[in-house]
């Protein structure tokens, strides 16, 4: 509990940008602020963080040329870390804007600022979120361990990014594209040039995607005084989003190159076709962008889920040719 008065959003439960889910819907009362908390009333954020992990294992096996019992388990525990991490880094996110989220009106609604949730409370959550994450990252090789620690750094900075820069986008890239590196690693022991492009890559899609969330809030932003990339480029967003979706397309085919430049032209051929259906959804998501039209952009962002996903059959295919 907090000293708090109680809100209507702590009487009802619901998130301004987050109702009618299953969280709302059929979790256990007791159970729904901190899966507020953690996001699992909205799960693309998990599948953001959880895509780049498939990407970094796909490729690895085409350098390889091998996958195997470990790869499926490496799939399902970058799976649950991706779930469990994002929880853990959603709530840390919370605890630091708790004063901030207070003044915004889509996030004055969330656990902490609404009284659902005290500090203390959400500490104890992430702290266990976290400890069930690395109790699975100890499963892995151990420069992904290593990697799984060093991934904490941009996770803490993150919150405290938009009072400090302009970019706070480029800091987020930074910890939500981590599982590329991590899970190359975790098939290969070691890293090389191609995880280090996709990572790079795998930044520059989360600066189109999270630009096109930060809109929603660049009012309110504003008026707080907090930083983003939405309120740097104003109208000029599409310049901006255009050379976002470039790099994330060219730094992607790169990474395909250098991890699948040994096998057959056939198979080099098909796995860039990934790189390629990506960047078709992102030219459809800047055709469709409206900086002035929330809803649109909220479903623009969600949509990124699919944009990730559609590599995936091209390296698959690459891999059997």
């Amino acid at each position: 509990m907090t000293d708090r008065p109680e809100t209507p959003e702590a009487q009802t439960g619901v998130v301004a940008d987050s109702a009618g889910n299953w969280v709302d819907t059929m979790a256990p009362a007791v159970t729904r602020p901190f899966l507020r908390l953690s996001r699992a009333d909205r799960p693309i954020g998990t599948w953001l963080l959880f895509v780049p992990c498939l990407w970094g294992l796909a490729l690895a096996c085409l350098a390889t040329g091998s996958f195997g019992a470990n790869d499926i388990w490496t799939i399902i525990g970058c799976g649950a870390g991706a779930f469990l991490m994002r929880g853990a880094g959603c709530t840390w996110n919370d605890i630091s804007d708790r004063k901030i989220d207070a003044q915004v009106a889509r996030t004055k609604s969330r656990p902490i600022p609404s009284g659902q949730v005290s500090v203390f409370g959400a500490a104890l959550w992430m702290v266990a979120q976290a400890i069930v994450s690395l109790m699975i990252l100890l499963t892995f090789h151990t420069t992904a361990i290593w990697l799984g620690v060093i991934a904490l750094i941009p996770v803490a900075i993150y919150p405290f990014a938009k009072r400090f820069t302009w970019w706070p986008q480029v800091f987020l890239g930074l910890a939500f594209n981590w599982g590329a590196l991590l899970a190359w690693a975790a098939h290969t022991n070691s890293l090389s040039a191609a995880p280090i492009i996709l990572y790079l890559g795998g930044i520059a899609w989360t600066l189109f995607y999270d630009t096109i969330y930060a809109y929603q809030d660049a009012e309110d932003d504003a008026l707080i005084g907090v930083k983003s990339t939405a309120r740097l480029f104003g109208d000029a967003a599409r310049v901006w989003l255009r050379g976002f979706l470039i790099a994330s397309v060219l730094l992607l085919g790169l990474a395909v190159v250098f991890a699948a430049g040994d096998r057959s032209l056939l198979s080099l051929v098909i796995a860039l076709g990934g790189p390629w259906a990506l960047g078709w959804h992102l030219v459809m998501q800047l055709t469709r962008f409206d900086a002035n039209d929330g809803a649109r952009l909220l479903a623009l962002f969600r949509s990124n889920r699919n944009t990730g996903l559609l590599p995936l059959p091209f390296f698959a295919v690459a891999y059997f040719v």
